[in-house]
């Protein structure tokens, strides 16, 4: 066996993998490959900087010390959604795909023998690969139905990493979940997929004020046409309706300011009738014969008032 080196694990798992036929199967693989060829370019990891395992639904990867943690988080936090989202977008329903994703790092020996493939080693490793399959991370993404993938960090990439604040790297975004293994309880921190709403007062986030509201006015009242009262009858009493029922009396109104005329029987304005607010005007002069009431005899003369 050689010594153990110390490497950045990464771990994937296409969810339900088991349940899709063996021609979905075949075609979801090809993409999952596809995918992880273009996170790792992104981040600029070349061929010398890996090693893979293949293990059907997933993948173990191994990446030399040199490639950059930060780097690598950029990537999987944008690279890698984007990938599985334009895949899904075209996709049918048997052939969609989400991952759980697992970023470590720790101790790892390789133990190859002569006919087989694999043959990786280590503690580290164990603890990853059981927190790829932990319930609380198939849980995370069960969740978010409207993600593509869910990313976990052991305590080492926490620590070392993520909560110092890199660029790209928000550790507001990260929630500490311990996971129950056959060892005990192993810390991790799943990635929340999506920034903290404002409002919400979310950390890192402005909180919402909440010391006022603004409450809308409410529409004004439509108004009702109501029938005209005979001459001579109280404009506030009820005016009988179809059928001999009396209609109910006009709720009394708030009169404008500014003058007001009263007109009965049949008035007969000549020239211009000025009331109410005259804005605008100064100093201006109405002429003409205004008859309020009566009617207009045949010399000329108003039977009414005059002004």
């Amino acid at each position: 066996m050689r010594e153990p080196v110390n490497r950045t694990i990464l771990l994937f798992d296409i969810e339900r993998f088991s349940r899709r036929d063996d021609v979905v199967q075949a075609v979801l693989r090809r993409t999952f490959h596809k995918i992880v060829d273009q996170t790792l370019e992104a981040a600029g990891v070349e061929a010398t900087q890996q090693y893979r395992e293949d293990r059907g639904d997933g993948l173990i990867v191994l990446l030399s010390g040199d490639v950059a943690k930060t780097v690598l988080l950029r990537s999987l936090l944008t690279t890698t959604p984007e990938l599985l989202h334009e895949h899904n977008l075209l996709a049918s329903d048997s052939a969609q795909m989400r991952l759980r994703i697992v970023l470590a790092a720790g101790e790892v020996a390789h133990d190859p023998h002569a006919g087989t493939t694999g043959g990786l080693v280590g503690h580290d490793l164990n603890l990853a690969c059981r927190l790829l399959d932990a319930e609380v991370l198939r849980s995370a993404l069960a969740e978010r139905r409207d993600e593509h993938c869910v990313l976990a960090v052991s305590a080492p990439v926490y620590e070392g990493v993520v909560r110092h604040g890199h660029r790209g790297v928000r550790p507001e975004l990260f929630r500490r979940a311990d996971v129950t293994v056959k060892d005990g309880v192993l810390p991790a921190w799943i990635h929340r997929g999506a920034a903290p709403d404002r409002a919400s007062g979310g950390e890192g986030e402005a909180v919402r004020d909440s010391g006022s509201s603004v409450t809308p006015a409410p529409a004004p009242a439509p108004t009702i046409a109501q029938p005209s009262a005979p001459a001579g009858v109280p404009a506030s009493a009820g005016v009988p309706a179809a059928g001999g029922v009396p209609a109910p009396a006009a709720a009394p109104q708030e009169r404008p300011a500014g003058a007001v005329f009263h007109f009965h029987g049949a008035p007969v304005i000549h020239g211009s009738l000025v009331g109410g607010d005259q804005n605008g005007v100064s100093g201006g002069q109405v002429t003409g014969d205004v008859v309020l009431g009566g009617t207009r005899a045949e010399d000329g003369s108003a039977d009414g008032s005059r002004s």
